[in-house]
Formats: structure tokens, sequence, C-alpha cells
């Protein structure tokens, strides 16, 4: 089946055809490691996680990296403030982003470099766009001559004034031209850095990028992939500094950019109280629920994430697991369908493939097959969702209760007892007394099943 994905060098869809067939390339910029990643870190990972399984499900061999950044101003600023090492300071932001990230479903990358770990490969780069004339060294930094590069801004489509304004850089003295950015800084004795032939420094933000995909992808690669704050400049910069140092006319082939998250209709804020951080937000809802309602719109588009979409992702995720739970007797093997296989194909469009799946489940419902059952399971494996067994998903979460499995299955007892002696009146009371502790039975022909309900 063909692939087609929005291109945003073109801005237009494009039919994907790789560089080499026999093995794909993918990066995607991941997070800067000073905090907890919040729910906008979130959607390119669950985003792109979809793509590279899309992709292997395509092609045989795919390569996919996902950097990390941890040698940053804040992180240095974090640093100073508590008296430790950036090492330090990354290296539990690192561990808990890890294990957020496969909470939520996504598949760790097959190569997740660490800034700090590419230096040498950073100040080779630099130096060879300063013999190129790309690049040159003034006050102990290193910039990027943008009039060096004709063709600068093709990806940003930006005019040369809004390039200068919207890099929000200083425009520093020692500059040959305001649009000019740095690839390495001096640092001083209360700043990391590392000796270069500058001087001891540190490097910008963008060479960082060029040269992790450049050491796991080569000078040119098929889909370099990021949230749409990073058109420019990060990417734009990063293209500049990667065809200038090769000679090559692209650095990545197609360019894809997930959409804005807002959070109730507001931009995130701490001031505004709704800075949610998938850590935290992992402590009231299962990772799951985060993960399909980040899929729940289309990837290009503003997604506004609210606490009512969470619940409506969970009680969707209900529909689904119900239709497995009726039909657990029924023996099958993952398959995909040809409808949700067509529907992420179509620049992943997972709200219309998420479609496919509840349509699945109401023909499941109203007529049990293993051949649909397959179908589900296979298809939603693809979107990294309904990986749980159906009864331990409902019996998961929190109730406002202190009874554990062995005490709800005591009372279900209980009340099957009362019920045969036909004193439907404790019946009834023990149902309410479940509700309430936040568990919710359902009878079926000869057996009582409980889930936890929200």
């Amino acid at each position: 089946m063909s692939l087609k994905i929005h291109n945003t060098l073109t801005r237009k869809k494009e039919l994907f055809v790789p560089l080499d067939p026999s093995h794909v390339r993918l990066y995607a910029c991941g997070p800067t490691v000073y905090d907890h990643a919040h729910i906008g870190n979130a959607r390119p990972v669950v985003v792109f996680d979809v793509l590279a399984r899309l992709l292997r499900r395509l092609y045989p061999r795919v390569t996919y990296v996902r950097n990390i950044t941890d040698i940053d101003d804040k992180i240095n600023e974090r640093a100073r403030e508590r008296g430790v090492s950036i090492a330090e300071v990354t290296e539990e932001p690192t561990r808990i982003y890890r294990q957020d990230m496969l909470a939520i479903g996504a598949l760790p990358p097959d190569q997740e470099p660490r800034a700090t770990e590419f230096i040498a490969q950073m100040i080779a780069m630099t130096e060879r766009l300063i013999e190129k004339g790309h690049a040159y060294e003034a006050e102990g930094h290193v910039l990027f001559n943008v009039p060096s590069m004709a063709d600068y801004g093709g990806l940003s489509r930006r005019n040369r004034k809004d390039l200068i304004d919207g890099a929000r850089v200083e425009v520093a003295p020692y500059k040959r031209d305001p649009a000019d950015f740095v690839m390495w800084k001096p640092s001083d004795d209360d700043t990391p850095g590392w000796d270069s032939p500058w001087g001891y420094g540190r490097p910008g933000w963008h060479i960082e990028c060029s040269a992790m995909s450049r050491e796991y992808l080569g000078e040119t690669f098929d889909i370099h992939a990021g949230g749409l704050d990073l058109i420019f400049p990060h990417h734009e910069n990063e293209i500049a500094q990667s065809r200038c140092c090769f000679g090559t006319d692209i650095m990545a082939k197609y360019w894809m950019h997930n959409g804005y998250v807002t959070v109730e209709g507001e931009k995130m804020s701490k001031s505004l109280g709704n800075f949610y951080t998938v850590h935290d937000l992992l402590e009231e809802w299962p990772g799951e629920v985060i993960r399909y309602a980040l899929l729940a719109g289309h990837y290009r588009a503003p997604l506004d994430y609210s606490k009512q979409g969470l619940s409506e992702a969970k009680s969707a995720l209900d529909r689904l697991y119900q239709a497995l739970r009726n039909t657990d007797e029924l023996e099958s093997e993952p398959v995909v369908s040809d409808a949700v296989l067509a529907a992420l194909s179509d620049d992943l469009n997972t709200p219309l493939a998420i479609s496919r799946l509840h349509e699945m489940a109401s023909t499941l419902n109203k007529s049990p097959n293993a051949a649909t059952k397959s179908n589900l399971i296979g298809s939603a494996e693809l979107l990294g969702l309904l990986g749980d067994d159906p009864e331990d998903w409902f019996k998961r979460g929190s109730s406002d209760g202190d009874l554990d499995d062995a005490g709800i299955e005591a009372l279900i007892v209980a009340r099957a007892t009362a019920r045969q002696t036909k004193d439907f009146a404790e019946a009834d009371r023990i149902r309410d007394e479940l509700l309430t502790a936040g568990i919710a039975l359902e009878d079926g022909s000869g057996a009582t099943t409980w889930k936890r309900a929200r």
C-alpha cells in the first residue's frame, strides 16, 4: 500500500518514495531534559511512534532516531542553582521521560543519542563549515554565515525581516549579518563546556541535531519530524548547517510537523494552572487513555487537551475493550485491516483509523467472529492501542473505597447468594455499595463481571 505524507518543505501531500527502499531512516527531535515532559512534549512522541510502526510494516528495515538534548542554557541554570553537574540535573528527568513515554505506549527508538556524547562530531562539522566559508569565528563564538547560503529559509518560507525577527537572537556587534546564528559559544568558569579550537565553550542548539542525525542516518535521510514550533529557527538552521557542510541538495527529503497543543482552550501555562505533565496525568489515568486522546485528532491540526477529553477517551477505550471482553472465547491472531492501513497511509489519519476500530467493535458486538476480532486487535496494535487484557483493563484504576479484588469478588458472591434466595433488597444493596465504591457490575449469562468506573 502506498504511503502519502504532508511534506512541510513543499507544503503538499506527497507519495512517500524512500531514498533507499531497503532501509528507511527517520529522525525526530526529542526533549530537553531539565523537567518532566508535558502533554505538548508527548504529542510528537506518540504521533511519530505511530509513523515508525507504520513504516516498519511497509518496509523491511527502519532506523528511528529520537535525540535527547542534555546541554542547554536552562539545564545550565538549574545546575548552577543546585550546585550540581548538568549530568545530575538531567539524569532523573531523562529516566522519568523514558518511563512515561513507555507508559503511553511509545516504543523506544532504535537510537536515542544524548547531545553531550557527540561534542566531537559537532566540533568537526563546525570546523568544516568554517573551512568552506559558511561559518566564522568572532570573539570566541562561531556563527553560521547565513548570506553564504543562497536558498536559506526554504523550509519556513519567511522573508529576510521575518527571518531576523523570528530567530529571536541577539544582534551582537560581532555578527557579520543580523540573521547569523551561533554554532559555538564560550563558557565561563561556572558554565559547562568543552575544549575546542575556539576556546572553552559549548555548542549551539541547532548543531546538536545536525551532528546526531548524520552520525546515525547519514548526510541525507528520508524523514525529519518534530513539532510545528521547531520549523523556525531550529529545523531551518539544521538544514543550513547540514547541507552546507556536506554539499547536499537536501538534509531530509520529507519534513513532518505536528500541530500545537492547548489545554482547556488556552496555551499551557503554570500561572494558569493548566500545565499538565505526563507524569502527573499518569497518576490519574492509564497511559493508553492519554495516548488515545493524543491520537483522536489529526496530527497536523491543533489539539485541545482537556480532562473532559480524557474522560471521553477512557469511555471510548472501554467500548473497544468491552467488545474484546464479550468475545473472550474466540481465538484470534492479530491482523491489520486494509481499512485501517489505508487510513494511516493517508498522512497518518489516526482519527479515521480509530473510527474504523469502533466500526469493527460494533460488528463484533452484533456478530461475534474470529476474523473481525483479529482485525480489531491487529489494527489497534498498529496504533499502539488495546494491548491490555480486557479483564485487567476494567479492573485497573482507583476507586473511592478500600476494596481490593478479593473483597469485590466476595461481595459479588454474597450478592449472587442473595439473588438465589430471592433477597433482592440485599442484592440491590450490595450492588449499590459496590457502585458507591466505584465498582460497576455487569450481569451476563451465567456470570457477573465487574470493572472500576471513573
